[in-house]
Formats: C-alpha cells, sequence, structure tokens
C-alpha cells in the first residue's frame, strides 16, 4: 500500500531528479569519450614515432639480416598481431622519397647516393621517452655494423607533456562535474521527498522499521540512477554515430571493448548516485522529530 503510494505521488520531482542526473552523467560520459579517444590518439601517435638505424655501407645482405635478427629480439621493439615492427628501408628507396619529397635530385650534384640502407623500429609505450629512447640509442650503435641510430628529438616528451595535460584538465573537470551532479542530485531528491516526510512519518508510528521504509525509496533512487543512465548512453552512441558520419577517421580512434566498458561505469555511477542520494534523503526524514517535521 506505501509502496503503491510512493510511486502514484507527485511525477514532477521524479522527472526532474532524471533530467538532472542525465544531464551530468551525459556530459561525464562525454569527457569519458574524449578521454579514451585522446589515449587512442597518443598511442597512434607513439606507434608512428620511428626510430632509424643505419648500416654501414661494407655490409653483406646476410650481415644485414643478421643485424635485422638482433633488433627484433629488443624487449623495446614494438609487436604487433605477433610480428616485429621492423622495417628495411634501402638506400634506393630512401633516396627516391627524399627527391620526391624534396623535388631536388642530388645524384646530379653528387654524382652517387650517399644515404645508408637503414632499418625503421617502432618502440613501445613503455619506451616513449627522451630518456629512454637515448638509451635505445646506445644499444643500437654498440651493434656490429651499425653506423648510426637516429630519432626526431623531443618529441617523446613533447608529446607526452601535451597528453598530460589533457588529461589532467579532463580529471578536474570531471570532479568538479561529479561535486555538482551530488549536490544538485541530493538537493532534488530530498525537496522530492519533502512531500513525503509524513507518510516516512506515519510508517514509523505503525512500527515499520527503518529497512522497510527505505527500501521503497532506495528502489525509486535506482530506477531512476538507471533511467538516467540508459539515456545518458543513447544519448552519447547518437553523438557518436553523428561524429563518426561527419568524420569517418574518428573509428580509428574508437575501441569497441573500451565504449563498454564506459557505459558499464555510467550505469554503475547513475545507479549509485541514486541509491546514495536517496539514502542520505530517507535518513533525514527517518530521525526527524514531529516538531522538526512542520
Amino acid at each position: 500500500m506505501a509502496q503503491r503510494k510512493l510511486r502514484k505521488h507527485n511525477p514532477y520531482p521524479n522527472l526532474t531528479v532524471t533530467i538532472s542526473l542525465t544531464i551530468a552523467l551525459f556530459l561525464i560520459g562525454l569527457c569519458g569519450l574524449l578521454t579514451l579517444s585522446g589515449r587512442k590518439l597518443s598511442e597512434l601517435v607513439k606507434q608512428n614515432l620511428e626510430m632509424q638505424v643505419y648500416v654501414a655501407d661494407e655490409e653483406t645482405p646476410g650481415q644485414r639480416d643478421a643485424i635485422y635478427q638482433t633488433i627484433v629480439q629488443k624487449p623495446y621493439v614494438l609487436v604487433q598481431n605477433g610480428t616485429p615492427q621492423v622495417r628495411f628501408v634501402s638506400k634506393e628507396e630512401a633516396a627516391e622519397k627524399f627527391i620526391r619529397d624534396t623535388k631536388e635530385d642530388f645524384n646530379e650534384l653528387l654524382g652517387e647516393n650517399p644515404l645508408l640502407d637503414a632499418y625503421n623500429i617502432k618502440v613501445t609505450d613503455a619506451y616513449f621517452s627522451e630518456a629512454q629512447l637515448n638509451i635505445i640509442q646506445q644499444d643500437l650503435e654498440k651493434m656490429d655494423g651499425v653506423r648510426e641510430a637516429d630519432f626526431v628529438r623531443n618529441f617523446a616528451d613533447e608529446v607526452n607533456r601535451n597528453f598530460s595535460k589533457i588529461y589532467l584538465v579532463l580529471s578536474v573537470f570531471v570532479s568538479l562535474l561529479l561535486i555538482i551532479i551530488v549536490l544538485l542530485v541530493n538537493n532534488t531528491i530530498k525537496l522530492s521527498l519533502y512531500s513525503q516526510r509524513f507518510l516516512i512519518r506515519s510508517m514509523q508510528l505503525v512500527g515499520a522499521t527503518h529497512n522497510f521504509i527505505r527500501r521503497p525509496f532506495l528502489s525509486r533512487g535506482a530506477l531512476q540512477g538507471l533511467i538516467s543512465a540508459v539515456i545518458a548512453c543513447a544519448m552519447l552512441f547518437g553523438l557518436l554515430q553523428l561524429a563518426n558520419a561527419n568524420v569517418p577517421e574518428l573509428r580509428s580512434l574508437q575501441d569497441t571493448n573500451q565504449l563498454l566498458l564506459l557505459g558499464a561505469i555510467l550505469v554503475g555511477l547513475g545507479v549509485l548516485i541514486g541509491v546514495l542520494s536517496t539514502f542520505q534523503s530517507v535518513e533525514r526524514y527517518l530521525r526527524l522529530s514531529l516538531d522538526e517535521l512542520y
């Protein structure tokens, strides 16, 4: 009887709670999407950094193969789908690329190709820093037959600094948003329960336990959080599809498993906020005296 009255009583505060929580969860989810996309972009940028290992001119094809076999065994070499990311670039291929990019043919000036055969190596994320790359460079240059190893200077540290700043800004924004959400939803739920404070008091007078009184309110809070999270996830999915339709390249920054995990986190967060805010508000009215209720 009491539970039926709770469901029928004034739907507008409940609608306000649901809308407020939906908007808040949508904004948190949007920050989560930006964070996941930024992390994926960071991985792609790091994977595109290559270290060049130049092989001495006098090395034979057999000696170059021996150098390759030594390089692929190194722990810092990136492995994708079981394949070490080490690519051989002949000096002829390098010369063609240089002429194509600069529109200048050094063969006409020098009469020969001064470039060297090289191996382009992609390194794992764990070694993506200027200090680590310098250590890798020194290790490679100790190998027999290697003339020189080189990479783009300051690029790794600059990428790490920029993405660290992005993550810090998003973390601060999400933290502030969570605080605002809790305060907003908590006040909204408190107002929605204000009109039912006498119902709570009546249930106490007839001997209902606190757990019995809390149960329907907490169930409603959990349901509101669940509905809000589902609507927020649907809005994010729609926004994601719209973005993909207009910018197809964004698909490369998305991981299905991570998106599903983000959805699960939003659902859990919505239910948790709904239950905790409702619990706090109900607990307040359970402890008020009759005079305080008026």
